[in-house]
């Protein structure tokens, strides 16, 4: 289709209440059953370089019952920030290093979601324990190894890869200690 096809298009499909707009550049059809991680995928599509992380990849994971009023954003330390009018985002800044470890693909919705694994998200957890609480890291990673989703080796590993297991440590020896 070309340009001018497609504009034509989209604005009749508009009109017609076949599509709604979500943001700019980017429409779902009106009847599609939006589902509890759809906001991700939106998120993903405008974002391609953008990783899932934090309490929304918990919430993914399953592993919090907290329920973030705004998507958590990884971006490179030198990225542009990306402005976007909906669904609210919370952009936080990683390291290239920090960037790539981890990352697993999940399709939602028919697009491909960057997310941390459950291991790494827990790690990431204790990074910005400043931004999430402590009580949520500490939720994250109790669940996380209770659940069988990550082994403790794999926590370790991204802690030392990420320079957060002096933080951790005692934590997670508590936990595993405890039998989580």
């Amino acid at each position: 289709m070309r340009g001018i096809e497609l504009s034509e298009t989209l604005a009749r499909m508009l009109k017609d209440q076949t599509l709604t707009r979500v943001t700019r550049g980017l429409y779902q059809l009106a009847d599609a059953e939006v589902t509890a991680p759809h906001n991700l995928a939106e998120i993903a599509r405008l974002v391609p370089k953008g990783v899932i992380c934090l309490v929304s990849a918990l919430q993914f994971h399953d592993l919090t019952l907290q329920i973030p009023g705004r998507v958590w954003l990884a971006i490179g330390s030198k990225a542009r920030k990306p402005k976007i009018d909906y669904p609210p985002v919370r952009v936080v800044r990683f390291g290239p290093r920090a960037l790539s470890l981890g990352v697993q693909t999940h399709n939602v919705d028919g697009v491909s979601v960057p997310i941390f694994d459950p291991a790494k998200t827990v790690v990431d957890c204790f990074r910005f324990r400043q931004h999430v609480g402590l009580d949520v890291a500490l939720e994250g990673l109790h669940n996380v190894i209770r659940s069988g989703k990550a082994k403790p080796a794999q926590i370790v590993d991204y802690a030392r890869d990420t320079r957060i297991w002096s933080v951790l440590r005692p934590y997670l020896e508590a936990v595993v200690v405890d039998g989580a």
